[in-house]
């Protein structure tokens, strides 16, 4: 993998983490977190699109690289959701 692939991999990242995290109406942080919850998102929505069975709706190859767009989303904002419930849980509603 080169570095204009890998660089193109985080964008793409970023972006699914930022759209999962609208999505869900929480915010966790910026760019970087943006990333990995996009990476997070990924693995989690490839996950239960298996457990369900479905397909890969949207994937980007990237060099050797595929990367499910659409179950990044999915994934971010049930990732996003779940951490915001957890904040929520021990620090109470007032703080995001």
């Amino acid at each position: 993998m080169t570095l204009t692939e890998l660089l193109i991999l985080l964008v793409i990242a970023a972006i699914c983490g930022g759209v999962g995290q609208s999505l869900a109406g929480y915010d966790l942080g910026g760019c970087f977190v943006s990333i990995i919850v996009g990476f997070i998102g990924a693995y989690i929505g490839l996950w239960i699109a298996g457990k369900f069975g479905l397909p890969e709706i949207f994937a980007i190859k990237v060099g050797a690289k595929t990367f499910p767009v659409v179950w990044a989303v999915v994934g971010s904002a049930v990732f996003t959701l779940i951490i915001a419930l957890i904040r929520g849980a021990i620090f109470g509603r007032n703080r995001q």
